[in-house]
């Protein structure tokens, strides 16, 4: 804090020096502006550390001090925005210097403080309640002192204090307690012990100005009853609002309280009572009460059915009495507004006559509707008095709102159309009750709506309506041509005396002027704000001013619907106005929740937008009955349905009027208010001119044949024409920002000059040095200039396409900064040593300087006109140029100062975005979820890029800058994202986490880009790259760190991954289970139980199902953490669903495979539907009711209940086998209907390419087939174990196509047409399918002989759809060779495919043997002789595989093998040859095997003799399969040979070598009988092993026979 007070009183120093040299005038005005708000912040920041300091053990001093440090972190915030606006201006360069170093300085400070702040209020935020009552007690105590003061007389004002001042901070202050009381209850209520805490806080800062504004006002105040008045009232707002927030309190720490609501909605009752009495005691405040007790009074009489006397006067003279008080009435309502900004003394007097005037007024309607004898008539007079007397309250309430807050948001609209509903009242009192001439009535009415009217051009310095510039300019024109037709037809009419045409051309032309006057006061307002020394507003959460105008709209609809003579019409045109302003809140409040962080506001927010929507859903029931029939009895059901949306709309409207939710309005400026006036007093010229118009007219209608009264007519309308003229060429030639762009075109031609002469003194050799300040520094000052320029082009665009009020703000900016970048470029080149770099420097400047004018030109031409599209086509082609040039120039200036070290732009763009953290996020709102990715994304890229900066200062140290930079746009990229995460997290302590570790990785990539700086400009310093190394390690802690924080802000999104990885993981579980049971090995350990007992478990967690369904949708509108528990309540739920249906089927009897598949089938549907909805949910969280995901949402919540349902209903068939089948074969349909809307999206195939090949979709159809033939079979029985087996093998069946059918088409594919054609057949066969089923249904439902006779016409429509998937199955590979596994000569050259590569297989393992070196050589010499013997066997049995395949494509190849047929004699062949190379390949494989196991001794020679004797049989059979058909003279018939002597060769020099090592080495070890015995081996391969292995065993006994013999020869030689 001690920090940020010393920089930001530098800060201000530095401010006021530079201002003497500064350019532009307003930016200086803004500056100072600022600095003075700074240095009041500054003042208690300080006196709060002394406090802290004094009392370091007070919790009250500790959160002052808290306080203090937060207040001081916006405004001064805004300083140094506008100190780095102004440095470019400054022309004196050590004032600039000295203004940009302290601003960079107190933004750093400032950083470090908001985060010390933040850490700080974690800690004491639970005392805040306690701090604030502590406070306003403190406050009681000294307005206790102040009236003490005041009864010894001696209350003085403190210094610096006025009246005006002290009476408009009590009544702003007021507002701004009441907004903070209603931010206490709803913290409250919602049990949000932080943010009560803040708004006690609030409230209590708010009552320190009150407090003070309230002493001196009672000052000031020279009655001394007044002064102990004033006092007494403010401590009561004391003691209430101490009770209020002691309740507050009491409420948070137990929610539980009973009545909460009710108790503290009282307390703030009694606050808001005590708080308006206390504003009552304001100088002028108290007329206004007064007069509208006394309106109050007099309108009693309405409510009496007695009536003054009228004094025996005519009841023509009652009515121009009435006119006459009526006309008085709306006199005194304009000077009721003129005054309302006047002094106590003049509000005084205008409420006083206004008040006697409407007494007038009154007396006189009463009178009248006493003379009345039509009682229906005394009715409608009575009422249109009573609306006379609601408007005028209004009014006057309008007048002491603006009297008592000046400032305060729409509160001068408010009194100008409180001003027009008094006028509109007495116009339609006097319509009835008038009986003028003809046209007489029409022309006072229009008079008056025009003088109602007049005060919108009085000061014009709020927004009047939503229309911009060139919307007001269009609304001129079209409303002075209707004013001309108009006028004509005045004159027209009353010459044939048409007095109704007459009448309606009155109306036509009161509306136009009436419009016309609006769009010229906000034209007038627009260039007020548009003006470059006006302060452009800074908008808030929400525009106050639209919730203030949607409020009034409906209030003045909704009482319209209630008024006695409102008619049919009228009914429709005030539905369409509520329904339109109640959807624009609604909007608003949607927007508003999304882009605050303050998770109360963000629950308030929605909140009201129910109230609102349900209270008009409510309101327009009553509104359609209305409308078809209007009566009384309907009009006053519609008036009760009015109140709560009035209440509801006002409650919101209040909550949404607190200051940290306002916008900043613009301050015009005296410049401003200069440029105004033609458009005001031309404005003014119109209402005086058609107000004379309509007086000349409503003359001649009493005496048309007055004819100096149609001369004036005449004179009067060339008078509105020109009045008219006048003002729409004010409002061309003031058009915003045109004087700014000719100013800055001026500007930039300078600018060029000055270059152009740097660049002839560069080419001249007489540029002389600039020594005011260092290469770098000058290289500095243009980096930060061109940065300023690029941050402003995309605004200048923009505001030069829509926004012409902004225009001069932006166009000023731009241009100012090109002075500053031509100096700091032409003193840069002075001071470089390069005169390719000095050329360099200067050209690229002023190509940014004269792509900057042709920008300027295109501004200029286009103005801000939306509707100017040639215009903005220019505008994107210089700002694109604009871009192109500040690019370059920023590269240049990087690659020249990378040299140096200078990494200026790189940080400064750091730190802008840095600064932009906490900033609300820019454009539509997304969800949390697509703000995690992008975040995700960035840091992944950040990370990636500190590892390449690492890897650059090793390999290539000139290119380390170069990612340096493109970390900064990454960085700005996260901070995007961190923005809308911010606003989305629901959670303060995630997001103050997300916050901070955002803003470290910052600081440690600025570091990084220094030390990357140093080692670019020093590649061979090992400290600093060891230093950069050092540094990219923390870049990627910090880059962890902050994907912790986002992941920990995603607990909702995180948990809906894990339970769709579980309810996959449970899928793949049941369909285990069902694999089990078609194998009819479905076991459990424990006890069974019966299906019975089972049952009721699986129906009970199916309604809990349900239930999870209904909670996860409703948690897609909820927040993360309800998400997250959603999610995994499903999941554990399906769990134990899984289980309940696994133990059921477990004791259904193995003999009921079909009921087992049955429930497993359904409770897995069950899952997937499941896994679909928590998908959708995820997606769909966060998002508005209107976003198609929600759409999807509802569709896959359906879908799941269905699904529970169909389990349902499956269990009960399960109890009742009559019905099994059916529930089977009805559960295959509806996933064969799931299944066609999955093939039907446009989700990726689920397949993978080798699973989806044309030959797998091939085969897919012959389980089509299959499942077909056993439909039909099972509809011909109808037997349910028939029909449910069919079913379920069909489920399966039309899946495997479907998936296949989808995968082969996007992976195999040729072309668009291809792909549509493959997935157009496979949908047609599953929808041929599913008709056959529903069909089969039917049949089983009513089985006669007629429908099961209709069954093969189905089955062909099956048939033909195979036939065509097929067909488009060969067509998807003609180019690579279709393949089609259907014809045997085909198979047979795959299988011969498949042995060649099995030997190969077995080759490479035995080439990969390593010789154990362990034996001794003689050993070795044996064992290398197996191996190559082996190898050779191998390599000449792939090469025997290779040529039988090669021999059986020739004979294809030469018709030979024509019969395709699977019984025919060339089938058998194929089929022989192929069974023979199989056995080819097992043999060569056994024969590595038993080489390996040889050489490493772990078998004897025995099983490798046996090996290859069998490769060399097979051999001789494989050749002899060959030659049956094969040509003997051909030359594959000859390698066929060659390739079988070879492997005959070489399994001879094994079994020699092999026989050689038994002779040698005759010590063999008996082995026992190794295969099984008894019982034949089934298949060929058993079969071959086992004669292998009796071969083996026979070779071995045969040799220990010769062993035992030549012992015995032995011994009978000895």
């Amino acid at each position: 804090a001690k920090q940020a007070a010393a920089v930001s009183t530098q800060l201000i120093a530095a401010a006021q020096g530079a201002g003497s040299s500064n350019r532009n005038e307003a930016s200086q005005t803004q500056l100072t502006n600022h600095c003075k708000l700074v240095a009041e912040q500054i003042s208690n920041l300080v006196q709060a550390v002394r406090t802290s300091m004094h009392s370091p053990d007070s919790p009250s001093a500790q959160l002052g001090l808290i306080n203090s440090s937060q207040a001081l972190i916006p405004p001064a915030g805004k300083m140094v925005a506008a100190a780095k606006a102004a440095v470019p201006t400054v022309g004196d360069q050590a004032s600039a210097l000295q203004l940009g170093n302290f601003a960079k300085a107190t933004a750093a400070a400032l950083a470090e403080l908001r985060a010390a702040a933040i850490k700080a209020q974690e800690v004491c935020g639970s005392l805040e309640i306690d701090s604030a009552i502590d406070i306003i007690k403190t406050l009681a105590k000294e307005l206790v002192e102040a009236k003490r003061e005041a009864n010894q007389g001696q209350l003085f004002p403190l210094p610096g204090q006025t009246v005006e001042t002290c009476s408009m901070e009590l009544g702003a202050t007021s507002k701004t307690v009441g907004s903070s009381m209603a931010q206490l209850l709803t913290a409250a209520n919602q049990g949000n012990e932080n943010y009560t805490g803040i708004a006690a806080r609030d409230t209590a800062n708010a009552l320190l100005i009150l407090t003070a504004a309230a002493r001196g006002v009672a000052a000031f105040t020279k009655n001394p009853q007044t002064q102990e008045y004033i006092i007494v009232t403010a401590l009561k707002v004391m003691d209430q609002s101490v009770a209020l927030i002691t309740e507050a309190k009491r409420i948070v720490q137990n929610p539980n309280t009973p009545n909460k609501q009710l108790r503290l909605a009282q307390a703030a009752k009694d606050v808001s009572q005590a708080l308006n009495h206390m504003v009552n005691c304001l100088p002028g405040v108290i007329e206004y009460e007064n007069a509208i007790k006394a309106i109050a009074q007099a309108s009693l009489a309405l409510q009496d059915d007695k009536f003054p006397y009228s004094s025996g006067q005519s009841y023509q003279q009652l009515q121009a009495n009435l006119r006459t008080s009526a006309g008085a009435l709306n006199v005194f309502s304009s000077e009721v507004v003129t005054s309302a900004r006047g002094t106590p003394d003049q509000q005084a007097s205008t409420t006083a006559s206004f008040s006697e005037n409407f007494k007038e007024l009154l007396k006189c309607g009463l009178m009248l509707a006493g003379a009345t004898k039509n009682r229906q008539n005394r009715e409608d007079m009575l009422g249109h008095l009573r609306n006379t007397s609601v408007s005028s309250s209004k009014l006057l309430l309008a007048a002491k709102a603006l009297s008592v807050d000046p400032n305060g948001p729409n509160v001068q609209n408010q009194l100008a159309a409180a001003a027009r509903s008094v006028t509109d009242s007495i116009n339609s009192l006097l319509n009835l009750c008038s009986t003028s001439g003809p046209g007489q009535k029409e022309c006072d009415n229009a008079l008056r709506n025009i003088e109602a009217a007049a005060p919108l051009l009085d000061n014009p310095n709020e927004p009047q309506n939503d229309q911009s510039y060139f919307d007001c300019l269009d609304t001129v024109i079209e409303k002075s041509m209707i004013l001309g037709e108009a006028g004509s037809q005045i004159t027209t009419t009353a010459k044939k005396g048409d007095y109704e045409s007459f009448g309606l051309a009155v109306d036509s032309t009161s509306n136009a002027v009436c419009l016309l006057t609006e769009a010229a006061a906000q034209a007038a307002y627009l260039v007020g704000v548009g003006d470059q020394y006006s302060e452009a507003a800074i908008p808030g959460l929400v525009d106050q001013m639209q919730f203030a105008r949607a409020q009034q709209a409906i209030i003045s609809a909704c009482e319209s619907l209630s008024h006695p003579s409102s008619t049919q019409e009228q009914v429709l045109q005030a539905a369409t106005v509520i329904a339109k302003h109640t959807g624009t809140l609604c909007n608003a409040c949607k927007l508003a929740s999304s882009r605050t962080s303050n998770p109360v506001a963000k629950k308030e927010f929605v909140q009201f937008a129910k109230q609102v929507a349900g209270a008009t859903a409510e309101l327009v029931k009553n509104i359609k009955i209305l409308a078809g029939n209007v009566n009384d009895e309907n009009r006053q059901a519609c008036a009760r349905a009015t109140k709560p949306l009035i209440i509801a709309v006002e409650g919101l409207t209040t909550f949404a009027s607190s200051p940290q939710f306002s916008s900043i309005p613009a301050k015009i400026s005296s410049q401003a208010r200069v440029a105004q006036e033609p458009i005001i007093n031309a404005g003014k010229n119109v209402i005086k001119s058609s107000s004379s118009l309509l007086a000349s007219a409503k003359n001649l209608v009493i005496d048309p044949n007055d004819v100096s009264m149609w001369q004036l007519l005449a004179q009067h309308t060339r008078s509105v024409t020109d009045s008219v003229r006048a003002l729409v060429m004010a409002i061309r030639d003031k058009c915003p920002g045109q004087t700014e762009c000719d100013a800055a075109i001026d500007t930039l031609n300078d600018t060029i000059t000055q270059l152009d002469q740097g660049i002839l003194a560069v080419v001249s050799h007489t540029l002389q040095p600039n020594a005011s300040t260092s290469l770098q520094g000058f290289q500095e000052q243009m980096l930060q200039a061109v940065g300023d320029i690029k941050d402003n082009i995309q605004p200048l665009s923009s505001t030069a396409k829509e926004e012409a009020e902004k225009l001069a703000h932006q166009v000023t900016t731009v241009a100012n900064l090109f002075p500053v970048l031509a100096g700091a470029a032409i003193g840069a080149a002075s001071r470089t040593t390069s005169q390719q770099m000095q050329s360099s420097l200067l050209e690229e400047t002023k190509t940014l300087a004269e792509a900057c004018m042709q920008m300027m030109y295109a501004a200029k031409e286009s103005g801000g006109n939306p509707k100017s599209q040639d215009a903005h086509a220019k505008v994107d082609e210089a700002a694109k140029l604009m871009s192109d040039a500040a690019e370059e120039l920023t590269s240049l200036l990087e690659k020249a100062g990378a040299e140096a070290g200078l990494v200026t732009g790189i940080v400064e763009e750091f730190s802008k975005a840095q600064a932009r953290i906490d900033q609300l996020p820019e454009g539509e709102m997304k969800t949390f979820a697509d703000y995690q990715a992008e975040a995700f994304a960035s840091c992944k890229s950040i990370a990636k890029l500190a590892q390449e900066i690492i890897n650059k200062s090793n390999n290539n140290p000139k290119e380390i800058m170069t990612s340096s930079r493109e970390m900064t746009v990454q960085y700005g990229k996260l901070v995007d994202s961190t923005q809308g995460a911010l606003a989305t997290i629901d959670s303060d302590e995630i997001a103050g986490r997300l916050q901070q570790t955002v803003h470290g990785l910052g600081d440690a990539s600025i570091q990084l880009a220094r030390d990357g700086a140093i080692v670019q400009s020093a590649p061979d310093d090992k400290v600093m790259k060891r230093s950069l190394m050092d540094q990219a390690r923390i870049v990627t802690e910090k880059v962890g760190y902050v994907l912790a924080a986002i992941q920990a802000g995603a607990v909702g999104t995180q948990a809906c991954n894990e339970a769709i990885a579980n309810i996959k993981g449970i899928v793949g579980d049941l369909e285990t289970s069902a694999m089990f049971v078609t194998a009819g090995a479905l076991m459990t350990d424990g006890p069974k139980g019966t299906f019975t007992e089972h049952c009721h478990n699986i129906v009970e967690t199916a309604k809990v199902l349900v239930e999870d369904t209904k909670r996860l949708v409703s948690s897609a509108g909820g927040t993360q953490e309800q998400l997250a528990q959603a999610a995994r309540l499903a999941v554990k739920t399906i769990q134990m669903e899984a289980e309940h249906v696994k133990l059921g089927a477990m004791s259904l009897t193995t003999d009921d495979v079909e009921a087992q598949l049955l429930l497993l089938n359904a409770v897995r549907d069950v899952a997937n539907c499941l896994g679909d909805l928590v998908n959708s949910t995820r997606i769909a969280s966060g998002k508005s009711v209107s976003d198609p995901a929600m759409e999807k949402l509802k569709t896959s919540a359906r879908a799941m209940v269905g699904q529970v349902s169909s389990l349902m209903k499956t269990v009960k068939n399960v109890e009742d086998e009559a019905a099994r089948g059916v529930q089977s074969l009805e559960a295959t349909i509806d996933n064969i209907e799931s299944d066609l809307k999955e093939f039907n999206s446009d989700n990726p195939p689920q397949l993978t390419k080798t699973q989806s090949t044309p030959e797998a979709l091939v085969q897919a159809t012959k389980s089509i087939t299959l499942a077909s033939t056993k439909t039909v079979a099972a509809g011909n029985s109808c037997k349910q174990i028939d029909i449910s087996a069919a079913a379920n093998f069909s489920r399966k069946a039309v899946q495997d196509l479907l998936l296949i059918c989808k995968g082969a088409a996007i992976h195999f594919g040729q072309n668009k047409e291809q792909v549509e054609r493959v997935l157009n057949a496979g949908r047609e066969c599953a929808i041929a399918y599913k008709t056959q089923l529903e069909f089969v249904h039917k049949i089983i439902l009513k089985p006669t002989g007629d429908l099961k006779a209709k069954l093969p016409v189905f089955s062909r429509e099956v048939a033909v759809s195979v036939n065509e998937i097929v067909k488009t199955a060969g067509e998807l590979k003609e180019l690579g060779g279709f393949v089609d596994m259907t014809d045997p000569q085909i198979r047979a050259e795959h299988e011969l495919l498949a042995a060649a590569a099995a030997i190969e297989a077995a080759a490479k393992k035995l080439s990969e043997l390593v010789i154990p070196r362990t034996s001794v050589d003689e050993t070795l010499n044996f064992e290398e002789q197996i191996l190559e013997a082996a190898k050779s066997i191998a390599g000449a049995t792939k090469s025997l595989v290779q040529s039988a395949r090669a021999t059986q494509r020739e004979l294809m190849n030469q018709g030979k093998l024509g019969n395709t047929s699977t019984l025919s004699e060339d089938s058998q062949w194929s089929e022989g040859l192929v069974s023979a190379a199989k056995l080819v390949a097992t043999a060569t494989s056994n024969l590595c095997d038993a080489a390996n196991l040889v050489v490493k001794g772990n078998a004897d020679e025995d099983k490798l003799i046996a090996a290859a004797k069998a490769v060399a049989a097979h051999t001789a059979q494989l050749l002899h399969a060959a030659q049956v058909k094969a040509d003997p003279h051909s030359e594959n018939n000859k390698r066929l040979q060659k390739a079988g002597g070879q492997v005959k060769k070489a399994t001879e020099a094994l079994v020699k070598a092999a026989e050689r090592s038994l002779v040698d080495n005759p010590e063999v070890d008996p082995f026992g009988v190794n295969i099984r015995e008894g019982g034949a081996p089934v298949g060929a391969r058993q079969k071959f092993m086992a004669e292998l292995e009796k071969q083996e065993e026979i070779a071995r006994k045969r040799r220990e026979l010769e062993a035992l013999e030549r012992q015995l020869k032995g011994l009978r030689t000895n």
